[in-house]
C-alpha cells in the first residue's frame, strides 16, 4: 500500500500544467510584466494569457513578434514555462488571480543566472509610467548610433525606429555589423525614449534623452552587461557590407573536419557536396540572429535542395561537453524540423570558430555564412544577420540571397 501511495502522490504532484493551471484561476488577457535589472531598472515586456479547453496558453510579445511559451509543470507552487527555441525558463506563482511572481532562469548563463519578475493583468503601455498617449518628441527615422562612445571598445550601429505622429508607441530596432537588436517596443516620454526586448534569450533595455537633435543614453543587457550610446538623426548612414567583414585569405585551401551530431566524423570537401551548391553556417542554438537565419534557411532548402542546394550548420553551444553542445543542437533540429547537416563546432567561442576555419582572416560573430559554388570555390562570406525586426533590410536580403544562390544553381 506504501508502494501505492507513493506512486499516486508522485503522479499527482507531476501532473500536466493543463491539468492543474484551471484551479488557479487565472485571469485571461493581455499582461504587463517587468524584469528587475537592477534597484534602478526594470525591464516591461508584454504577456498574452489566452484560455484553452481547460489549460491555458502564454505568449511573449515584442512588437509584430510573439513567442508563444511551451506548458510545463507544477513543481511546488509554481508554474514552469520553456521558451520554445532557447534554454530559458519563465518560473512563477501566482499572487493574486491578476498578479503573478517569479523569475526567469537562463540556463545558458549558469545554474545561477536568474531575474526576478512580476505581471500584472491590466491594459496599459509597456512602459507604464508612459501616462500620456502622445509623445513630445519623436524619434521616426534612421539614426547614426555609436554604442560605448570613446571608449577603445566603440561600434556602430544604425537606429530604425517608427513612431506615428503624436503617438508615444515607439518600435523599431538596431543594426550592427555582427546583426540586429531584433523587435523592440517602447515608448517616448517626456524628453526620453524607452525601448525593450525579451524573447528567452535577450533582455535589452534602451533607455535615452533627446537633447536637441541628438539622443544619449545607456543600453543594459540582462544584469550582466551595461554601456552607453549615443545618436543623431542620419537618413543615409549604412554600416559596412556584411560580405566584407569576412574574407578567404587562401582560396585554394577551404577544408574542415569536424563530427557530426551523433559523433561521426564529416569533412569537407567530401562526396556529398561534389558538385553541388553549398552554404556552411556557423551558428550557435543561444543565438536569436542564428535562429532568425536558420528559420530563413529551412525555407530556402525546402525550396531548393532537389536543385542541388545542401546547408551544413555548425553549432558553437553553451555548455562544456560534446554531448551538451550535441543535445541543444537536436532540440533545434527537431523543434524546426530541419533536413539539412548538423555538426557540433564545440563551445560558444568564436576564437575556436576562427581556429576551425583557419583559412578564413577571422569569424567575428555568429552566424557568420560561406557560400560555395557548384566547383567547390567559396563565393561568398556573409557576417552576422539582419532578421525580420529590421524591415525593409531583412526582405532586402532575401532577395538577394535567393537571388545568389538561384545564380550559383545555374552555374
Amino acid at each position: 500500500m506504501k508502494v501505492i501511495f507513493i506512486l499516486i502522490f508522485l503522479l499527482l504532484s507531476s501532473s500536466s500544467f493543463s491539468q492543474k493551471i484551471p484551479r488557479l484561476r487565472l485571469k485571461k488577457g493581455r499582461w504587463i510584466a517587468e524584469l528587475k535589472l537592477n534597484n534602478n531598472d526594470v525591464l516591461p515586456f508584454n504577456m498574452l494569457v489566452k484560455k484553452k479547453g481547460k489549460s491555458f496558453d502564454f505568449s511573449v510579445i515584442n512588437g509584430s513578434e510573439i513567442i508563444p511559451l511551451e506548458s510545463s509543470v507544477i513543481i511546488n507552487d509554481s508554474v514552469h514555462l520553456m521558451f520554445p527555441f532557447f534554454n530559458s525558463e519563465l518560473v512563477f506563482h501566482l499572487d493574486t488571480k491578476k498578479s503573478i511572481s517569479g523569475y526567469w532562469k537562463n540556463f545558458n548563463k549558469g545554474d545561477n543566472y536568474k531575474i526576478h519578475f512580476t505581471s500584472q493583468r491590466k491594459k496599459t503601455t509597456r512602459f507604464s509610467h508612459a501616462k500620456k498617449k502622445t509623445g513630445d518628441i519623436n524619434v521616426n527615422g534612421r539614426w547614426e548610433v555609436e554604442f560605448e562612445p570613446n571608449t577603445a571598445s566603440s561600434y556602430p550601429a544604425v537606429g530604425v525606429f517608427k513612431q506615428e505622429d503624436g503617438s508615444s508607441k515607439v518600435t523599431g530596432t538596431f543594426l550592427t555589423e555582427t546583426g540586429d537588436y531584433r523587435f523592440l517596443a517602447g515608448n517616448v516620454i517626456g524628453d526620453s525614449v524607452y525601448l525593450s526586448c525579451f524573447d528567452g534569450s535577450h533582455a535589452f533595455l534602451f533607455k535615452a534623452l533627446r537633447i536637441n537633435d541628438q539622443l544619449s543614453g545607456s543600453f543594459l543587457s540582462g544584469t550582466h552587461w551595461q554601456s552607453k550610446w549615443d545618436a543623431k538623426p542620419n537618413e543615409t548612414i549604412e554600416l559596412t557590407s556584411p560580405n566584407d567583414l569576412t574574407y578567404l585569405e587562401d582560396s585554394t585551401s577551404f577544408r574542415f573536419d569536424l563530427k557530426d551530431i551523433d559523433g561521426n566524423p564529416f569533412s569537407f570537401p567530401g562526396s556529398e557536396t561534389n558538385n553541388k551548391v553549398v552554404i556552411i553556417q556557423l551558428m550557435g542554438t543561444w543565438c536569436p540572429n542564428c535562429l532568425d537565419e536558420t528559420v530563413f534557411y529551412k525555407g530556402l532548402y525546402n525550396a531548393y535542395h532537389d536543385q542541388g542546394l545542401e546547408i551544413i550548420s555548425i553549432g558553437y553551444e553553451a555548455g562544456d561537453t560534446f554531448q551538451e553542445h550535441s543535445k541543444s543542437i537536436n532540440r533545434l533540429k527537431d523543434k524546426l524540423e530541419l533536413d539539412f547537416t548538423f555538426l557540433v563546432g564545440g563551445g560558444a567561442r568564436k576564437d575556436l570558430a576562427s581556429e576551425h576555419f583557419y583559412m578564413l582572416n577571422k569569424v567575428i560573430s555568429f552566424p557568420t555564412s560561406i557560400y560555395i559554388g557548384r566547383d567547390g570555390k567559396v563565393k561568398r562570406i556573409h557576417t552576422g544577420f539582419n532578421g525580420p525586426g529590421t524591415g525593409s533590410y531583412y526582405s532586402d536580403y532575401v532577395k538577394a540571397t535567393t537571388a545568389l544562390v538561384e545564380y550559383l544553381l545555374a552555374h
